[in-house]
C-alpha cells in the first residue's frame, strides 16, 4: 500500500496498523540495527554505542483534511547546536525514561503540547549523531483539539508537513557539501515548498519511510 493511500484522511485504521506492524513497540527500543549521519561514509573512529547520550524526539503526525501530516519545528538561530534547522520536537532523555515519555516531555516544553492529546504508537530505527547522541524517533499521533505555543527559548517556528510526501523515496534528495575541515560530506534531504529539511531528521525519516513502505515507496 502506498503512502498516498495510509496518508489520506480517515486511514487511520490502515495506517496505524502498518504502524503496528512495521515499528519496535513502545517498551522494547531494539539497537541491532541503527542508522547514522554517517550512512554514506562510515566513521571508523565511532564511539561505542554505550557512550552516546540517548535521546527521543516526537515523530507527530495530524490528521488534516488533505490527510495525514508531521509537526516540525525549526530551531533558533541563535542555539549553540543545529541553529536554524529543522528538527522534530525532542531531546536528550532524562535518568530511567522510556523514549516515549522522553518525546512526550520535550514535546510539551517546546511546543506546549498537552501529553493527554498524544497517542504514541512504535518505534523507529535509533540514530547516531555526529554529536553524541542515540535519538529514538517516536511515532505517535495527535488528537484534536491541541494547542501549540513555541518555547522561546528553543523554537522559532512550528509547521507541518504532508506525511505522504515525506514517506516517498522520490522526494529524498542526496545533498553534499564542505565541513569546516575541508572534507565534503553527503547527507539526505527533502525539499517542500521553502522547507530544507536536511541532516539527522531526513535521515530518520528517510528510514522511518524505509521500514513502512520499503526503499522504493
Amino acid at each position: 500500500m502506498s503512502p498516498q493511500r495510509l496518508a489520506e484522511r480517515g486511514a487511520r485504521p490502515l495506517l496505524e496498523a502498518r504502524l503496528a506492524e512495521r515499528l519496535d513497540p513502545l517498551a522494547e527500543r531494539s539497537i541491532e540495527q541503527i542508522s547514522s549521519d554517517f550512512d554514506f561514509e562510515p566513521d571508523p573512529y565511532l564511539p561505542p554505542l554505550e557512550t552516546l547520550t540517548p535521546a527521543a524526539v516526537l515523530v507527530g503526525l495530524i490528521e488534516r483534511p488533505f490527510g495525514y501530516s508531521v509537526l516540525l519545528t525549526t530551531r533558533l538561530d541563535t542555539l549553540r547546536r543545529h541553529a536554524g534547522q529543522i528538527a522534530f520536537p525532542g531531546g536528550r532523555s532524562d535518568a530511567g525514561e522510556a523514549p516515549w515519555q522522553t518525546a512526550l516531555r520535550e514535546a510539551e516544553e517546546e511546543v506546549a503540547l498537552a501529553p493527554g492529546l498524544v497517542s504514541p504508537v512504535g518505534l523507529s530505527t535509533p540514530y547516531r549523531t555526529g554529536t553524541g547522541y542515540l535519538i529514538t524517533p517516536v511515532v505517535a499521533f495527535i488528537e484534536e483539539g491541541f494547542r501549540l505555543e513555541p518555547n522561546p527559548e528553543e523554537v522559532a517556528d512550528i509547521f507541518e508537513t504532508p506525511f505522504a510526501f515525506l514517506m516517498d523515496a522520490a522526494n529524498h534528495e542526496v545533498h553534499e557539501r564542505e565541513t569546516p575541515t575541508g572534507d565534503r560530506r553527503r547527507f539526505y534531504a527533502m525539499t517542500h515548498e521553502d522547507r530544507f529539511i536536511w541532516g539527522a531528521t531526513a535521515g530518520m525519516l528517510r528510514v522511518l519511510s524505509h521500514r513502512l513502505f520499503g526503499p522504493t515507496a
